[in-house]
């Protein structure tokens, strides 16, 4: 997630830049063949790319809409989760005399946030944040599942023997929560706790449990693919046909200029053309960067922050005083 105020017009440029040189190449060929081979049936009417203009703007700001409802649905999630988390906290401090089963519930649960986490980076086909100008902007901040291993970080909350049961699940994440079901029933079976707080208890549970089957469904289920591909297309199409739609437009003004410029209008048709197409092939990556929030892009839902947040929370719960600091972002971006 991105912190700052604004991302800086040089940035943006940066990140974009490899479209701009495309667009600038889509809009240099039409004017040579137009102006300087004599190619004129080149040019295109205009009302045909303007209504194809038209239609692009349409399927691309529905994009955009789509895509935005889907971080604000993990954003939404995510504050479900913090909150649920700090009750998890509230109720194992408050219910249980023991302070070893207190702790031992506590630290559970920040393993299940960790394999949360980490299963939410894993990649999936369809995700971008390993595209050309996605990955190299990754250099301006760090995907903390990236650097370290789940093992290492899990051995900190769980004992040995938890570990190497949760290592050998495929959904890591559910098993952590059923281990936390069961000792939560060892608890109520020994009578260390009434049927109340253990009907509390197993509901704040089952909470945990639907919070995870949300991230679940938004991580595996992607943009769909129908609305994605057409997307591609049009915006493709509109692209390459612009410059050849502007080049009738702009030779008409050869007649009401003289002049160093008078026969020369046309090559205006080259910023002219990447500018506009610009704008929409950036709406088109911004809306992509946005689509899976919780890959590793720049624009993610902050899930790490997160963990360490609710992390900070609970251990101070448990009175222990060598807490780490919330991490900072880098170039304004945390994750």
């Amino acid at each position: 997630m991105y912190v700052g105020k604004s991302y800086k017009l040089s940035e943006f440029l940066f990140w974009t830049r490899k479209s701009i040189y495309i667009l600038i190449l889509m809009g240099l060929v039409p004017v040579i063949l137009y102006q300087i081979l004599g190619l004129k049936w080149v040019a295109i009417p205009w009302t045909v790319v303007a209504l194809l203009g038209t239609a692009t703007a349409f399927i691309v700001g529905f994009k955009n809409t789509q895509t935005y409802n889907r971080t604000g649905e993990a954003q939404h999630v995510w504050t479900s989760i913090i909150n649920s988390s700090r009750a998890w906290g509230l109720l194992s401090r408050d219910f249980i005399t023991d302070p070893l089963e207190t702790k031992e519930l506590i630290y559970r649960h920040l393993a299940w946030l960790t394999v949360l986490r980490f299963q939410l980076r894993e990649s999936r086909v369809w995700e971008s944040v390993d595209k050309a100008h996605n990955a190299e902007y990754q250099k301006y901040y760090t995907i903390p599942e990236h650097e370290s291993e789940m093992e290492s970080v899990l051995k900190k909350y769980l004992t040995a023997t938890e570990t190497e049961y949760v290592l050998s699940k495929k959904n890591r994440a559910f098993q952590i929560l059923s281990l936390q079901s069961k000792a939560v029933k060892n608890l109520y079976t020994t009578e260390q706790i009434v049927l109340l707080q253990f009907t509390e208890i197993q509901k704040t549970l089952r909470d945990l449990l639907s919070q995870q089957g949300k991230c679940e469904e938004i991580k595996d289920s992607p943009y769909p693919r129908q609305y994605a591909i057409i997307n591609t297309f049009l915006l493709k199409l509109f692209c390459f046909m612009l410059p050849f739609g502007m080049l009738r437009e702009l030779d008409k003004l050869n007649e009401a200029v003289n002049g160093v410029m008078h026969g020369k209008m046309v090559w205006f048709v080259i910023p002219f053309s990447v500018l506009i197409s610009w704008l929409y092939t950036s709406l088109g990556q911004v809306g992509e960067s946005t689509e899976n929030p919780f890959e590793g892009n720049a624009n993610d839902v902050p899930i790490s922050q997160f963990c360490e947040i609710i992390e900070i929370d609970l251990r101070e719960l448990l009175d222990e005083t060598d807490v780490a600091e919330l991490t900072q972002p880098k170039h304004n971006i945390i994750l």
